[in-house]
């Protein structure tokens, strides 16, 4: 055999080994919608970054670009990963979808997981967590906590997953306090601490007196203790810093052994494009400490809601439930699918006002 072919099958046989049989280390690419100091959303998949680095050491290399807008900008962030190297690509946003399919169809040896998203293909996998079975728990809390029966909450965008979220919150709310209201803010962004600040301080203003959010800054906890006497809850991460009030709980999105799984399997190569949904029973979301601002009945009765979630006794859209015209959902024990759950673009019965085009 000449040494071409020699070359040859060498090269051959590199390239069918899995990665962590080759020198180079893996290069892991993550793409964010905002700063990593955002204190929520961002940090929260950043620390999973930071996990992979601590589990894997010297076999992986990580880059990230932070601050990424949804849209053009963030494919040319992607483009330019995947042609520095990388060999696996997080992005960490809903509205990364088509830029994450526009760029993986161009790189079919790069493997791309989108977060939040519903699209696929053969190199791009999706996955999220179950953030309503959180919001289900947080909200009984706000309904046996408010004074004034009127909780605000701060949403980003009329997404599905955002919507879902209000819905759980408000039914668990109303479960604990049927007199309880929502005014619900759309904020049209996932990270600008003024606009979150400006909508607390209007939700405030209107009577609530707590505050649930789906944006990712801490400007609404520093609004709800400006104020005095409102609380709030920690979103994406524990947020601590506001404990033991105004944030008296917290979600919390546990990206970390989801990315080190994924990251194992590209080094073993066995990653397959998958689709995954978890939630409390996983431990993809957490519930933070629940702190003693919180009386020990409520804090006892969110404990059992967040366990009879985490061991599937309980689903958070469990019947008899109707949409918000009055119109029949599900029926008494009826549980949601989740094909509607993913889809969802309705409020439930008892929510006021629109869901924005």
């Amino acid at each position: 055999m000449n040494r071409r072919t020699l070359l040859s099958a060498a090269a051959a046989i590199a390239l069918a080994l899995p990665v962590s049989a080759q020198d180079d280390p893996l290069k892991v690419g993550f793409v964010y919608v905002g700063p990593i100091g955002d204190g929520g959303w961002t940090y929260t998949h950043n620390e999973g970054r930071l996990a992979v680095e601590e589990h894997f050491g010297d076999r992986v290399e990580t880059v990230y670009q932070e601050s990424v807008p949804e849209g053009a900008d963030s494919e040319r962030v992607m483009s330019q990963m995947a042609l520095s190297g990388a060999d696996l690509i997080f992005t960490t946003s809903f509205g990364y979808m088509d830029p994450t399919l526009n760029v993986a169809e161009r790189f079919p040896d790069v493997k791309f997981e989108h977060a939040t998203g519903y699209k696929r293909a053969d190199n791009v996998s999706t996955y999220s967590a179950r953030f309503y079975e959180g919001r289900a728990v947080l909200g009984h809390i706000a309904g046996r906590m408010t004074e004034s029966d009127v909780v605000g909450y701060i949403a980003s965008y009329p997404i599905p997953e955002v919507i879902r979220g209000i819905n759980s919150a408000f039914i668990h709310a109303r479960k604990a306090n049927p007199d309880v209201q929502f005014r619900v803010v759309w904020a049209y962004t996932w990270f600008d601490p003024a606009k979150e600040a400006d909508a607390a301080q209007a939700l405030i203003e209107q009577g609530a007196d707590v505050i649930l959010q789906h944006t990712d800054s801490t400007a609404p906890l520093a609004a709800a203790e400006s104020a005095g006497g409102v609380i709030g809850f920690g979103q994406a991460s524990d947020m601590a810093e506001y404990k033991p009030t105004p944030r008296v709980s917290s979600i919390i999105d546990n990206w970390g052994p989801y990315y080190i799984d994924r990251v194992q399997a590209v080094l073993d190569g066995t990653w397959e494009s998958t689709d995954t949904w978890h939630g409390i029973g996983e431990e993809m979301v957490v519930i933070g400490e629940i702190t003693d601002a919180v009386p020990e009945e409520v804090r006892a009765e969110a404990l059992a809601l967040r366990d009879e979630i985490a061991s599937g006794a309980y689903h958070a859209f469990t019947g008899p439930l109707n949409r918000q015209d009055g119109t029949a959902w599900l029926a008494e024990g009826e549980v949601a699918d989740d094909g509607t759950l993913l889809g969802m673009d309705f409020y439930v019965e008892g929510l006021t006002g629109d869901i924005p085009n």
